[in-house]
């Protein structure tokens, strides 16, 4: 517990000492809401769908959750390319310990970026439906996290240079973020798309965040739950076996 505890801090440590991150990242998600939130803003009201502001949070801080956990994932082939990784690995520490370090660090880094981007909603003008279920809304946020981390971490797994793991990431995270809601309703979509973002593990937990903050949750907040939960404990499963397999 005392390894996993390290690298949980080591991670976080990382993420502070990087204010020039903090900042670039905070970048796109403060585009969108502005640009979007205002911008369609009035369209979206004439078509009968209330204030898109309120619409848009909760995908915009699912989106930077999102970037920001996937991408923790380069720091391993990072790592690998400068030989920090091989200094974890040669250590006398199982690897899960230093897998599930590593992960939970991403996912708390992640978390805190949606934290702040949350905070900055509210600054332009988003406001909470019901305070009361934020502490379900840290808890969604906390499992796009994990589950997004614990995938960027199975992806760096089997890559060996950043080009490919871009490539990939380009591949991957656009569409599941374009076709998980966060940008538009779910109701009323062709079969085929809806069949594709109900697929999609973003789309759940987009939704359990637009049902604590503002009441507006498409699949229902116990499947949200559910399905997010039982889709994380598999990819970090995944995630640990792909991480034991890496070669030094």
């Amino acid at each position: 517990m005392k390894e996993i505890y390290i690298l949980w801090l080591r991670q976080i440590k990382r993420y502070l000492r990087s204010k020039p991150r903090i900042v670039g990242s905070l970048g796109q998600p403060l585009l969108f809401l502005v640009a979007l939130g205002f911008g369609f803003g009035p369209i979206y009201q004439k078509a009968g769908g209330g204030n898109y502001l309120e619409f848009l949070a909760p995908g915009i801080i699912s989106m930077s959750i999102l970037f920001t956990a996937v991408f923790s994932g380069i720091e391993i082939i990072w790592d690998r390319q400068f030989g920090f990784l091989k200094e974890t690995l040669v250590a006398p520490i199982p690897r899960l310990n230093i897998m599930i370090g590593r992960t939970l660090g991403g996912a708390t880094v992640a978390m805190l970026q949606g934290v702040i981007v949350f905070l900055i909603s509210i600054l332009i003008g988003f406001r909470p439906a019901n305070l009361a279920l934020f502490p379900l809304a840290l808890l969604f946020m906390f499992l796009i996290a994990l589950f997004f981390t614990g995938l960027g971490t199975a992806i760096a797994s089997v890559l060996e240079d950043m080009q490919g793991f871009q490539l990939i990431m380009n591949f991957l995270v656009m569409p599941l973020f374009f076709l998980s809601g966060a940008l538009f309703p779910l109701q009323g979509l062709p079969k085929t798309l809806r069949l594709i973002s109900s697929a999609n593990p973003l789309s759940y937990g987009v939704d359990g965040l637009r049902g604590t903050l503002v009441n507006g949750a498409h699949f229902g907040l116990p499947s949200d739950l559910l399905v997010l939960g039982v889709i994380t404990i598999v990819i970090l499963a995944i995630g640990s076996y792909l991480f034991s397999k890496i070669q030094i």
